[in-house]
């Protein structure tokens, strides 16, 4: 079961191919995170986003450790727990607890700082310099995203801003060490998902139970809601993500998650909410980065590339002066010998 979740269905393909089918079904995740909101607000009881949380993780953990019957060996315990908190036990009340304290808006538009922070951490992590085109994807999405959901209403709060720096920055750290530990030999993302749905699972329910506890009342709306959260949102989603973090490079795998927001605004107009010109061409500047992100950067001009390479030749004939003269100058002090040509190769 676990083999079929890290196979590509359909017949040989280019690599061309096969790269845009792992994008697509990458961008699947990002795309069922976007509907969280609409399903809490619209079918939660409200006032519990940790329980909510909770059945998101814990009973899909559960479920995949029971298809797979597999368990971490060795040094991976620590390693799925240290994911488990990143990707889900610390990320789902951080967002929880900025969803509540600050507008949707500011709170989308932190998470939309994750490319930005892959790719800094990336560099320490993997080695990955990224260049001025990631850079570029990373900061034109994060302000698309901005101008989209911001309004002029939005206002800031210092528990709230830290709690979603701090969520952004603990989905990027998982990221990051998920590119860097792989999988285990013979370990498919179906596992490696169910590790760690259930290790943040055991660490949201003693919180749930602490802080909130369980609804009064649980209708055939909230099932619905927190089954599609559970299933399409959680294990399903976290199976495909962890797939594509292993295929993709992470410059291309970040900035996916600017889909999140992106499908929370179309939900948005499906229920009565309107757009302005502003926020439409942010929404156009959002989706033009996340879509160039996939894609290597353009190739330099002929101008720029003659400048370069004029750059180079030149410091290397400044190089190759330096060595020479250090070649032929003799030492202060020193006696040339017979016949040695003097500096600047003029014979004796």
């Amino acid at each position: 079961m676990d083999a079929l979740t890290d196979r590509s269905p359909g017949p040989p393909r280019g690599p061309s191919a096969r790269r845009a089918a792992t994008v697509a079904l990458t961008a699947l995740a990002p795309l069922s995170w976007g509907t969280t909101y609409a399903v809490t607000t619209e079918l939660l009881p409200p006032g519990h986003p940790l329980f909510a949380g909770l059945l998101r993780a814990l009973p899909a953990g559960l479920l995949a450790l029971a298809i797979t019957r597999v368990l971490p060996r060795g040094d991976w315990w620590w390693k799925a727990a240290v994911l488990g908190v990143l990707n889900i036990g610390a990320l789902f009340p951080l967002l929880f607890l900025a969803a509540e304290r600050l507008p949707g808006g500011v709170a989308a538009t932190l998470g939309a700082a994750q490319p930005l922070l892959v790719a800094g951490l990336a560099t320490v992590a993997l080695g990955d310099r990224p260049g001025a085109w990631r850079w570029l994807c990373g900061v034109a999405g994060m302000v698309g995203v901005g101008l989209v959901v911001l309004g002029p209403q939005a206002r800031l709060d210092a528990v709230g801003v830290l709690a979603g720096l701090g969520g952004t920055a603990a989905m990027a750290g998982g990221v990051v060490l998920t590119k860097r530990w792989g999988r285990p030999a013979g370990v498919g993302p179906l596992t490696l998902a169910g590790w760690q749905l259930a290790v943040g699972g055991l660490l949201l329910l003693p919180l749930t139970l602490a802080i909130e506890g369980v609804p009064e009342r649980i209708d055939a709306e909230a099932v619905g809601g927190y089954l599609w959260l559970g299933s399409m949102g959680g294990l399903i989603a976290y199976t495909l993500w962890f797939r594509g973090i292993g295929r993709l490079p992470v410059g291309a795998t970040a900035p996916l998650v600017l889909l999140s927001p992106l499908v929370a605004t179309v939900i948005g107009l499906f229920l009565g909410e309107s757009l302005r010109p502003l926020q439409a061409l942010g929404f156009a500047l959002a989706l033009a980065a996340l879509l160039a992100a996939q894609f290597p950067a353009p190739p330099l001009s002929r101008r720029a590339v003659r400048a370069r390479a004029g750059g180079r030749s030149a410091v290397g004939v400044r190089q190759e002066a330096g060595r020479s003269v250090s070649r032929v100058a003799p030492e202060p002090g020193a006696t040339p010998e017979p016949g040695a040509p003097l500096p600047g190769g003029r014979p004796r």
